[in-house]
């Protein structure tokens, strides 16, 4: 009698991951923060904070993009 075939376990690396999921934390980042500088544009009565929030909406989505997807790391490991 043959034994049942074990399930082979997940392949160690870089998280495999869903685009729309790297999408929507570029997205609500520039969303998000674009939104705090707007609100802090209103209130000290400025006009630039704007930017300045949809900037670091922005890197602190590519940010949280390659922390999550493994980013520049899971590559060099993959090359060795």
């Amino acid at each position: 009698m043959a034994s049942p075939a074990s399930p082979t376990p997940p392949a160690e690396g870089p998280p495999k991951g869903d685009p729309w999921q790297a999408f929507s934390y570029l997205v609500t980042g520039v969303l998000f923060y674009g939104l705090v500088g707007w609100a802090l544009d209103r209130w000290l009565e400025t006009s630039f904070l704007v930017i300045i929030g949809i900037f670091v909406g922005a890197g602190l989505g590519i940010y949280m993009t390659f922390g999550r997807f493994g980013g520049l790391r899971g590559r060099k490991d993959e090359q060795q």
